[in-house]
């Protein structure tokens, strides 16, 4: 199944994996590097990097790969955790398959898995490996990816939704990013518990150019309450928005020295403690 051009953006592993939940076999798709593929933009407020169409190789998103996902029962995870599902959980997670089925139909209608990656599989793919995660034991650190292939998935969302705009992708978005919202505030807190550990997590992200470890988890997390946080009580969003101030503070304020640190992170991290600060001297003034 391998591509035999090297003017491809992808190519398929040569060896075939196998579903540990199925049994069935496929071919991993995955991104070639080099030779102009990949022109680095812009990051985003969000830390993700943006790319800048090839004439030659035309749009390429990088994000479009790193989950592997089982054609036949949808069961997704990073490829690290992919042979790692516990056996007693690998009937829970067949048993899941139908309901994996009827979401991604409900979502995107008829996608291929066993075919190149399209956005709207990339994209898919995120909104599965949030589901399945909830198979894997707190030493796979679930929460934490749950959180960031929402935050990428809604990402995804929001570039379909700049090419299908009456799709209703946008909405989706939304919801994962809310989504995101939460899995990352309560990675945070687990971290600190002990509960699931964010140490073990070969790359934190929040994308792939770069990973802005530990700082960036913090980030996120403030970003993601000011953005999408609960809005619907005054009292509990002026909270929420104190803690997300003070989590933001970290970032600046303890740890390593500040010249070890990412400028860009600490830029974008004093610019949304500043964003943070005037939100609350607002609140509290009303």
């Amino acid at each position: 199944m391998e591509h035999k051009t090297e003017n491809s953006i992808t190519f398929f592993s040569k060896e075939p994996v196998v579903c540990p939940v199925c049994e069935s076999k496929f071919y991993q798709e995955e991104l070639r590097t080099g030779r102009g593929r990949l022109n680095a933009g812009d990051l985003t407020e969000e830390l993700r990097r943006l790319y800048q169409p090839s004439k030659k190789y035309g749009e390429v998103y990088p994000l479009l790969y790193p989950v592997v996902v089982c054609p036949e029962c949808l069961y997704s995870s990073y490829q690290s955790d992919f042979q790692e599902l516990p056996a007693e959980k690998t009937k829970e997670a067949a048993s899941g398959s139908d309901k994996r089925k009827e979401i991604v139909a409900a979502a995107f209608g008829d996608i291929d898995f066993g075919n190149p990656r399209r956005l709207k599989e990339g994209a898919a793919s995120y909104l599965l490996a949030t589901m399945c995660y909830d198979y894997f034991p707190p030493e796979r650190s679930p929460v934490f990816k749950q959180g960031l292939s929402a935050l990428r998935g809604a990402w995804l969302f929001n570039n379909l939704h700049e090419k299908f705009p009456g799709e209703n992708y946008d909405y989706l978005a939304k919801l994962l990013y809310r989504k995101a919202s939460f899995f990352y505030s309560l990675a945070v807190e687990y971290d600190g518990s002990g509960k699931q550990s964010l140490t073990e997590v070969g790359n934190l992200g929040p994308d792939l150019d770069k990973n802005y470890g530990y700082d960036g988890v913090l980030y996120i997390s403030a970003l993601l309450e000011y953005y999408y946080g609960p809005d619907n009580d005054e009292a509990k969003r002026i909270k929420a928005l104190q803690q997300a101030k003070t989590t933001v503070a970290r970032i600046f304020g303890m740890g390593k020295a500040s010249r070890e640190k990412p400028g860009s992170l600490l830029e974008k991290a004093k610019e949304l403690h500043a964003s943070i600060s005037e939100e609350l001297k607002r609140r509290t003034s009303e």
